[in-house]
């Protein structure tokens, strides 16, 4: 038969790899099969199910079981749990349990999605991560221990942190700056030791791989693209597959794959880790195994020769491996890798505001179940109401934990998908939201399940029951909100006094008014109000209750040069704790005057806009991802006028931003407001809150919202990661792009400062935030773009409707140790605003004796978590596994007696000399207003764990860390900065 034709190219090959240096001993290549499986970017999560989701699980786990030398990973929870509950056999779910005990398939990550981590709020990735370890623990008994992070678009220093505290051994992510990750594979620091907390530090430290390149491993996918409708698809997106491998081509795949392998080789010692897939990947699995089986045996065949073995590996496998080398490796701290900038002209900041009404929706129900969640815990201790089911009530929680679990997708909360995905998240929003409303309706007026929810629209003639709830472990006064149709109020409270009170004509709703009600509220606990029509007296004023504001107006001015001097005509608005000064020759802000260093600072708001192109002729174009100026932001208005309502306990400023000077309506608006209250009220009286109204913008613009001042921060940002740490974010001058690569997120907080002041913006929402200038603070709000990529033209990832958004902000200004102590807690109070229930009249009399004892924290300290998850485990391991072992009995029903809390400490270490201190509380007493506490067992970030038993490796730095803290016992725990400690609480029982 004479030679194979291919064995003289492979002697060639031979040679040329001989002729450099190599290692002693063959590189070790760890394929690593997997599927990336986006839960929402081009297509919705039910026509990704129907196309090629459930057919990667159904083919991934028949080949597995054909051949034992398989591997595959699996990260996202959601369609494997749509895929286990809708589609997967018995036998497969046999198969599936098998296949997990023997190591050969793995669940990494384990979260219900793959989150981003640049505008998600840590609250939500911990949630997201819950839910999917709750799921993989109750069901197969396993807990992740390594994570998959590989498409979020850069990477957070808070998200190691957190996996972490989940148990996990190590952390890979892939998507950082390139000229970041250039740097880092030159001097081979492309695998690491993160520490990405300040104050937990080696605590929670947790070793990092970046991959060298992507998670998709090109040039061997053999099973085509994804059958999904031809309106769905894009010429740019479909790959051809590659030619299947035979003994004619095998010597140009295994040419391929040595070379794949050496360049690695250049960035990395020890062992390699090749990703075998990409998105949507191994839906047609068997074609993907048979193919690299052969490559991979040729490949080990050949291995004397080409020094490289090769095998098939779960992710753990490979970092087992890394671990066992026992290296000293380098340490990084809480430095996070953002912004993320893919190549010189992709810079990957707009998403930072993209799709602003998603975020916005995502917040307030994200709040509105840490609400739901604790009324619920609370309203089953010591016993649950007569009329409530538990079961059904357990269930509306669970619809919102999946849908804002759901958008924490990164194409999800980020704002970058496809137009029918958004609305796919933004209906799975409403539908939670809806749902809790009704379960808050029915705790809160012990109605029946199918009563209307917490706002029904209109307003009943005779009045209201208004029950409002803190869902804040701590006492809360703040200024509630209601709406009625009548402009003649009385409020009185739970015990029949008059409350304080303000109403004015509302500015969202013509022919309604807005009642204002000061109210202070105990932790965990409700207060409640009847709101009646008042008499009105003979000289047409209000006879007794809520107090009428006056109004001025100012005027329309147009916008007038920055050569002009100002400040020679100003106005004032005063609380106890700050004047507010505005011009009346521009309309504008001025000025404000804080009362703790009695320092006056200059402060001016505008709106401006960014033009970007569309045309790829006209240069780099912005898009959902990418956020690429032509040039600097210009004023996007002409005139602005100027209105105050003044009232006994609030002043609102509100400044309307015309584009042009005969324009009809405003495409801009601030609702300053200054709540009335003594300085003793250091929260409420030391803000002032701010409502804005952006759009509809024209197209391909950018809004910002810029605040300048004197203070010489000299273009020093400090914004937030994740809400959960600070992040000081020096200008830094690239060569090009410098304004989009000086944008940071702001998940909620911003600040700048110099050595007297400092102006804090706290945030309701994910944006973008930047120091384009001395003293100023500058807020992506809102985009509107078309362009003529591929991704907007046959996908629809664009941002083209003529939207409004809505963001809110606190704007805080003091000395730092000031704003040190206010900030944490303002975000929180933000956040978690008092929730409020309109009921009848009628309803008031059953309410009178359900006050439960106020849950109080200390105020360094968070109540994060109070619910019942209703997960059906032992937290005896051993005993949840020999359960598991009985035969798989049907799911049993949920259980309602064990409590999930977690406790944060809001404080960095040495950032308050008072409220950075470690702090030790009682349990038992703190809970005390649940019932009586029988046991505590602190538990790992999830809850799959027994702190006691966790045991994270141990890596070698060189950089030593101290000792892992130890697990709490009995009720009395101390709780140090920053630290989020999580409890399993067992109550007695009625």
């Amino acid at each position: 038969m004479g030679l194979p034709r291919w064995l003289p190219l492979l002697a060639q090959l031979v040679a040329l790899l001989s002729a450099g240096p190599r290692a002693r001993e063959p590189i070790r290549v760890f394929v690593v099969p997997h599927s990336h499986m986006d839960v929402g970017w081009l297509y919705t999560v039910q026509e990704s199910m129907r196309v090629y989701a459930a057919s990667v699980y159904t083919t991934v786990v028949r080949e597995l079981a054909l051949g034992e030398h398989r591997r595959f990973i699996a990260a996202e929870q959601e369609f494997f749990r749509l895929w286990w509950d809708r589609t997967a056999s018995r036998v497969q779910k046999l198969q599936v349990r098998e296949l997990l005990a023997q190591g050969r398939l793995e669940f990494v990550s384990g979260g219900q999605v793959m989150p981003d981590e640049a505008v998600t709020h840590f609250d939500d990735q911990i949630l997201q991560l819950t839910e999917g370890h709750g799921f993989l623990y109750e069901t197969f008994g396993i807990r992740p221990r390594v994570s998959w992070q590989v498409d979020a678009f850069g990477a957070s220093a808070t998200t190691p942190t957190l996996f972490a505290l989940a148990g996990f051994n190590a952390h890979v992510i892939s998507r950082i700056d390139y000229e970041v990750k250039n740097a880092m594979a030159d001097t081979k620091e492309m695998q690491f030791v993160w520490r990405g907390s300040r104050s937990l530090a080696e605590q929670q430290e947790i070793f990092t791989h970046v991959l060298d390149y992507s998670y998709c491993m090109e040039g061997y996918s053999w099973e085509g693209v994804a059958p999904f409708p031809a309106r769905l698809q894009s010429v740019a997106f479909v790959s051809p597959s590659d030619p299947p491998v035979t003994m004619r081509n095998i010597k140009s795949y295994l040419e391929s794959f040595v070379s794949s392998v050496q360049k690695r080789a250049s960035l990395m010692d020890m062992a390699r880790v090749l990703p075998q897939g990409c998105d949507r990947s191994f839906f047609k699995a068997g074609i993907q195994f048979a193919n690299m089986d052969l490559l991979l045996s040729f490949v080990n065949t050949h291995s004397a020769q080409t020094g490289i073995t090769a095998e098939y590996a779960t992710l753990s496998t490979y970092l087992r491996a890394v671990h066992a080398y026992n290296a000293t490796w380098h340490v990084r701290g809480h430095q996070d890798f953002l912004p993320y900038t893919s190549e010189e002209s992709q810079v990957w900041t707009g998403f930072y505001a993209s799709r602003s009404r998603l975020k916005g929706l995502a917040r307030r129900a994200s709040a509105l179940l840490h609400a739901g969640e604790s009324m619920f815990t609370r309203c089953m201790w010591p016993r649950p109401p007569r009329r409530l089911d538990p079961g059904w009530a357990l269930r509306q929680l669970r619809k919102l934990r999946w849908a804002v679990s759901e958008v924490q997708h990164h194409d999800g909360i980020t704002g970058t998908q496809a137009v029918q995905v958004r609305d796919m998240s933004m209906e799975h929003l409403s539908a939670g939201v809806r749902a809790v409303l009704r379960l808050v309706a029915a705790i809160v007026l012990d109605r029946p399940p199918d009563s209307p929810g917490a706002r029904p629209r209109g307003s009943e003639p005779e009045g209201h029951l208004a029950a409002v709830y803190n869902p804040l472990a701590w006492p809360v006064t703040a200024l509630i909100t209601l709406t009625v149709s009548f402009p003649h109020v009385n409020v009185t409270d739970e015990s029949g006094r008059p409350a304080e009170a303000q109403v004015q004509r509302s500015k969202k709703i013509p022919d309604k008014y807005d009642v204002y009600v000061l109210t202070t509220i105990q932790g965990l606990s409700y207060r409640y109000y009847s709101i009646r029509p008042a008499e009105q007296a003979p000289d047409g004023k209000q006879a007794s209750g809520a107090s009428m504001t006056v109004t001025s107006k100012l005027g329309l001015k147009p916008r007038r040069p920055r050569t002009r001097p100002r400040g020679q005509n100003l106005v004032s608005v005063s609380n106890d704790c700050y004047t507010v000064f505005l011009d009346r020759d521009t309309n504008l802000m001025h000025s404000i005057w804080e009362r703790w260093s009695n320092r006056t600072v200059g402060v001016t708001q505008e709106f401006l806009e960014y033009p970007v192109s569309g045309t790829l002729s006209d240069g780099p174009v912005s898009d959902n991802y990418v956020f690429l100026p032509k040039g600097p932001a210009g004023p996007a208005w002409e005139a602005v006028s100027l209105e105050i309502e003044r009232g006994r306990l609030l002043t609102e400023i509100r400044q309307h931003f015309y584009r042009t000077l005969g324009a009809k309506e405003p495409t801009y608006v601030i609702y300053s407001r200054l709540a009335q209250v003594p300085a003793a009220r250091e929260l409420l009286c030391g803000r002032l809150e701010q409502e804005l109204r952006v759009g509809p913008l024209r197209m391909n613009r950018e809004a910002v919202l810029r605040t300048s001042t004197d203070l010489q921060n000299l273009q020093v940002l400090h914004s937030d990661s994740n809400a959960f740490q600070m992040q000081r974010r020096p200008y830094r001058d690239h060569p090009v792009h410098a304004i989009s690569r000086n944008y940071y997120p702001m998940v909620q907080s911003a600040y700048i400062e110099d050595s007297g002041s400092r102006l804090v913006l706290v945030s309701g929402q994910a944006h973008g935030v930047s120091s384009q200038g001395d003293g100023e603070l500058e807020v992506l709000l809102h985009r509107r773009l078309w362009n003529e990529l591929e991704l907007t033209q046959y996908f629809n990832v664009s941002l083209k409707e003529p939207s409004v958004a809505r963001p809110e902000f606190w704007l805080l200004l003091g000395p730092p140790s000031v704003t040190t102590r206010l900030r944490p807690r303002a975000g929180r109070a933000l956040q978690h605003r008092p929730v409020v229930v309109l009921g009848r009249l009628s309803e008031a009399d059953s309410l009178s004796a359900r006050q439960q004892e106020a849950v109080t924290l200390p105020p360094s300290l968070h109540l994060q978590t109070l619910s019942i998850p209703g997960w059906n485990y032992s937290s005896d391991h051993a005993e949840h596994l020999q359960y598991l072992r009985k035969g798989f009995p049907r799911k049993a029903k949920a259980d309602l007696r064990r409590v999930l809390l977690r406790l944060h400490h809001l404080y960095e270490t040495g950032e308050d000399p008072v409220l950075s201190q470690p702090v030790t509380v009682n349990l038992k007493s703190v809970l005390r207003g649940l019932g009586s506490l029988v046991a505590v067992e602190e538990r790992s970030l999830t809850g799959t764990w027994s702190a006691d038993s966790l045991r994270r490796w141990s890596w070698r730095t060189r950089t030593p860390g101290g000792a892992r803290p130890r697990a709490s016992r009995g009720p009395v725990v101390t709780i140090g900065p920053k630290e989020i400690r999580t409890f399993f609480a067992h109550f007695q029982p009625h």
